[in-house]
């Protein structure tokens, strides 16, 4: 089963990352949520606190490890994202592979100051459109290669699924799509 490596930094949009995580494990990845900060309780910027499975810190010291896919999920905790040099690294170390690379909302912003979205299509929220002169914005969800990017919490679900397909297979996809009467 693919691995994929959730980052949520405080002020994570919850339904951003809840979703596409939720609907990852229901096809059977393996998704480890990891807290930028230091502690493994991580609070949203609706006020909903989860408890991570790690936190980057704690990964980082067991070693490099590769994942499938990198995900990060937008909202107000983005800025944290973008200052965090661990961040970037990650993003240019999936990038370099070919790996998969998953960013909702604003966090597709992170990807540009990473440099990766350079000759991409992609998508973000309108928010941050002013600071990513190549977005499509009438999309919900955009794959370009191995960058897979969406406009915000209300296309989560769209976003979720797509990472099943790309992932797994869209024949997963439709079932786990099926199963919750998306």
């Amino acid at each position: 089963m693919p691995t994929v490596l959730a980052i949520l930094a405080e002020g994570f949009e919850e339904v951003e990352a809840v979703t596409p995580i939720d609907l990852l494990r229901r096809a059977g990845a393996e998704v480890t949520t990891a807290a930028l900060g230091d502690g493994i309780h991580v609070t949203g910027r609706s006020g909903i606190t989860l408890h991570a499975d790690t936190s980057l810190a704690a990964l980082e010291s067991k070693g490099p490890r590769d994942f499938d896919c990198l995900f990060l999920p937008g909202g107000p905790g983005v800025k944290h994202l973008r200052a965090d040099p661990r961040v970037r690294a990650l993003v240019l170390r999936q990038h370099s592979a070919a790996r998969w690379i998953a960013a909702i909302c604003a966090a597709p912003t992170v990807l540009h100051d990473a440099g990766v979205l350079a000759g991409r299509n992609y998508t973000a929220h309108f928010s941050v459109a002013a600071e990513l002169p190549g977005i499509i914005a009438n999309e919900r969800v955009v794959a370009d290669g191995h960058i897979l990017t969406s406009r915000g919490a209300g296309t989560a679900l769209d976003f979720g699924l797509l990472l099943i397909a790309k992932l797994l297979s869209p024949e997963r996809a439709h079932e786990v799509a099926r199963s919750i009467c998306a």
